[in-house]
């Protein structure tokens, strides 16, 4: 991915005061540009063979339901023109409806659900869409300061057409009132690119009395592109 090619105000400074841990973590050397073509260009590409049965519903990985409610999200990964990705890996993971990750690291005092992991994988279709079936993610702290609690996310990654072009983004949710205290949401400069991270209601995506539906689109650069990690 070209990052000359994103509008500024799209991506986070590497070191934003507010978000703490930027400050140990970010780098202080300017970045240097490598000549990587090859690899990004030709590097093993995903395959959908390793897509199983439950990576596309992660409510039925464990035993039975796990707790909280159940929702689906979809959406459209596409280039700065609008033309879909197709056949492209992405892979999500987040915590349960009570706030927690399936993680070691994870010491939050809220109860592991043993019926759902957290994550899952897909491909996207010819017209580059996804899908996936899960639990609505609770909001958590995190130690950025004492009050300091995330809205609730869901993390995705994204291959491309190979794994050399991974990008890894967040997905949230609408009329969140942990928003105007979250750094890392803050961190995004550009008030309209911060609006691309929030997931659209869809009725047309909503299932019955089963499950709500959110649409969340990605763009890969150019003007309306869906803020990256760096």
């Amino acid at each position: 991915m070209k990052f000359d090619a994103i509008e500024p105000g799209v991506y986070p400074e590497l070191i934003y005061p507010p978000y703490k841990s930027t400050a140990k973590r970010g780098p202080v050397q300017p970045s240097l540009r490598i000549a990587a073509g090859l690899p990004v260009e030709q590097n093993i590409a995903p395959s959908s063979r390793i897509i199983l049965p439950h990576d596309m519903d992660l409510t039925a990985q464990g035993d039975a339901e796990p707790l909280g409610e159940k929702i689906v999200v979809t959406g459209r990964v596409m280039d700065e023109d609008g033309k879909p990705v197709r056949n492209s890996l992405l892979e999500v993971w987040q915590c349960n409806s009570a706030g927690r990750y399936r993680h070691k690291r994870d010491q939050h005092d809220a109860p592991l659900d043993p019926n759902f992991h957290g994550w899952g994988k897909m491909m996207t279709d010819d017209d580059g869409r996804y899908r996936f079936v899960t639990i609505k993610p609770g909001p958590y702290p995190w130690g950025n300061h004492d009050k300091a609690w995330r809205p609730a996310h869901i993390h995705f990654s994204m291959f491309g057409n190979v794994y050399a072009q991974r990008l890894v983004t967040q997905m949230y949710f609408p009329n969140d009132p942990l928003f105007e205290y979250d750094p890392i949401f803050q961190s995004i400069p550009d008030l309209a690119a911060r609006q691309r991270l929030i997931s659209r209601y869809s009725l047309e995506h909503t299932v019955g009395a089963e499950m709500l539906g959110y649409e969340f689109d990605i763009v890969l650069r150019g003007r309306d592109a869906t803020p990256m990690e760096k």
